[in-house]
């Protein structure tokens, strides 16, 4: 089972990733990507504010605002954001 390492002393498998509400996806971003792509930023701010990607902030669902982050993270790179992208598409694709 694959790991994502939050921070040297937590570790989470890819499998407890499914468990995460998109606010958890979110801080894990914020812990890994160093250098944050200004285009994502604000997706990423209000996905800290999302515990499902049906819900709704600032007149925009979850769903658009997790698609948006995706498309403009791009340059968010490794293991922990191969992961956390590829749970996010998960849940935009049901």
């Amino acid at each position: 089972m694959e790991k994502v390492t939050q921070d040297p002393d937590t570790e989470i498998l890819a499998q407890d990733l499914r468990e995460h509400e998109v606010w958890e996806l979110a801080a894990i971003v914020r812990v890994d990507w160093e250098n944050i792509n200004h285009a994502a930023r604000p997706y990423l701010d209000a996905m800290l504010r999302l515990d499902h990607v049906d819900d709704w902030i600032w007149q925009e669902q979850g769903r658009m605002i997790c698609a948006y982050f995706l498309s403009n993270a791009t340059t968010w790179r490794g293991h922990e954001a191969r992961l956390v992208k590829a749970e996010l598409r998960r849940r935009l694709a049901r």
